[in-house]
């Protein structure tokens, strides 16, 4: 499972999370120009079959607008550190696990 991890969260959360989602990267270990625009994430995340983790709302906007792939995980935790996100994923494993295997819906979100 491939997680993308959006500008807006640090990218120290990746390694942490490798042993969980191996292959999982951040934004910023892409050929995307710093910052990148949403769009240009999304279309980054859909052509490599990333879920992509945010806690910017605009990808629920992309998501309605255009669908998916990709998903979306959406922290609505306000600003929390690095160790809370990375808890909150790994305790939402099975469901992000359900999420990439979903036909129906293509957004968690996370409180």
């Amino acid at each position: 499972m491939k997680l993308l991890i959006d500008e807006n969260i640090s990218w120290r959360i990746v390694k942490p999370l490798l042993e969980f989602y191996p292959d999982s990267i951040h934004v910023n270990k892409t050929n995307l120009e710093q910052p990148s625009k949403d769009t240009l994430i999304w279309e980054y995340a859909k052509k490599n079959n990333f879920i992509i983790v945010t806690n910017d709302e605009d990808f629920i906007d992309l998501l309605t607008l255009k669908g998916f792939p990709p998903k979306v995980i959406l922290f609505k935790t306000g600003n929390q550190s690095t160790d809370y996100l990375i808890q909150k994923l790994v305790a939402y494993k099975q469901a992000i696990i359900e999420l990439e295997h979903q036909d129906v819906y293509g957004l968690i979100e996370i409180f």
